[in-house]
């Protein structure tokens, strides 16, 4: 990648980080610190961990498009870096999947071609999306066993089943199909981004072509390849439910492992649903809150959470800018 476009994605990426501190209340901040103690430095450390599996599951993605000895041509902690630092960006974009993605393609591209980068690169998102979904339908199925759902929430779980197999359904029919041209094709017929969506198809569909060929290409060649990327993307959403474990067991020592995944899986998917809120703001934390109220815990317990989470967030943010920065000197 250029020094100019480097330099536009740290620049990008340290504006919005500022942006994230100055939202913080420095004297709650060190309130919460104090009261983690050790278990915010597990909460950190955890994560240098499940970046790992992230990438692991990407690189098999990357293996599975290519031949012979340029399967790889650049070693897994280069992909590591480049996959934290795709995070960081991500951090800062609503939605999740915009500057982190364009990163990645343009640090991947000249190592392994363009239309083989954005087809890596998609795939991967696809497969990173899939994964909340089965989480979401499987977290529904810990509620049931671990709590006893009343009226209300039976009718919640149920909406939340149809909607994650609705978005299982539709990641299939995209891992067989493709998915370039069919959200080319969505975005052409809404009104804000149709004009953009229509040149984009005249003037680079037979690239989006190319690329849906490949996803299609790699979901049918090596299934094995394909399940392990799901399976460890899924892993790491289990994991990481120790990261809301570790925070609540300063607070509550009888916090159950199920609970946190739950906590978790819904937390994810209110977030997600309010992914048009800047830097998502607000919609983590009121999950967090949310979430821990319905399995009758106080809700100052989110409170707290989401604020452990918001500081490390923050800081592998920065961690992934490092990188950037990082990687644009020794260039």
């Amino acid at each position: 990648m250029s020094k100019k476009y480097q330099n536009g994605f740290f620049v990008f990426g340290l504006v919005v980080l500022v942006i994230m501190v100055t939202q913080l209340d420095f004297r709650e901040v060190w309130s919460g610190l104090q009261r983690a103690g050790y278990w915010f430095f597990a909460v950190v450390a955890l994560w240098l961990g499940l970046y790992v599996i992230n990438t692991l599951s990407w690189y098999v993605i990357i293996r599975q498009g290519g031949s012979g000895k340029d399967k790889t041509p650049f070693s897994f902690w280069w992909l590591y870096k480049v996959t934290v630092s795709g995070f960081a960006l991500n951090y800062a974009t609503p939605g999740g999947l915009m500057g982190g993605e364009a990163y990645r393609i343009m640090e991947l591209a000249p190592k392994i071609g363009t239309e083989r980068a954005s087809s890596s690169v998609i795939l991967y998102v696809m497969t990173h999306i899939f994964s909340h979904f089965w989480f979401w339908l499987l977290s529904v199925g810990i509620y049931l066993i671990t709590q006893s759902p009343t009226m209300p929430i039976v009718v919640i779980l149920a909406l939340t089943t149809a909607f994650c197999m609705l978005g299982i359904w539709f990641f299939m029919r995209g891992y067989k199909k493709g998915l370039a041209m069919m959200l080319t094709r969505w975005l052409s017929k809404m009104p804000w981004m149709g004009k953009w969506a229509r040149r984009l198809m005249e003037k680079q569909g037979d690239k989006l072509r190319e690329i849906d060929t490949q996803i299609a290409a790699l979901h049918k060649q090596n299934p094995v390849s394909f399940v392990s990327a799901v399976v460890l993307e899924l892993l790491c959403r289990f994991l990481s439910s120790f990261e809301i474990m570790f925070v609540l067991l300063v607070i509550m020592p009888e916090v159950s492992y199920p609970s946190c995944v739950i906590i978790l899986a819904f937390t994810s998917l209110f977030a997600n649903l309010l992914f048009f809120i800047p830097l998502q703001l607000g919609g983590r934390e009121g999950g967090f809150m949310l979430s821990a109220s319905g399995l009758a815990m106080a809700a100052s317990s989110g409170i707290f959470v989401a604020l452990i989470v918001r500081i490390r967030e923050l800081i592998w943010t920065a961690i992934g800018l490092m990188l950037i920065k990082m990687e644009r000197t020794k260039k």
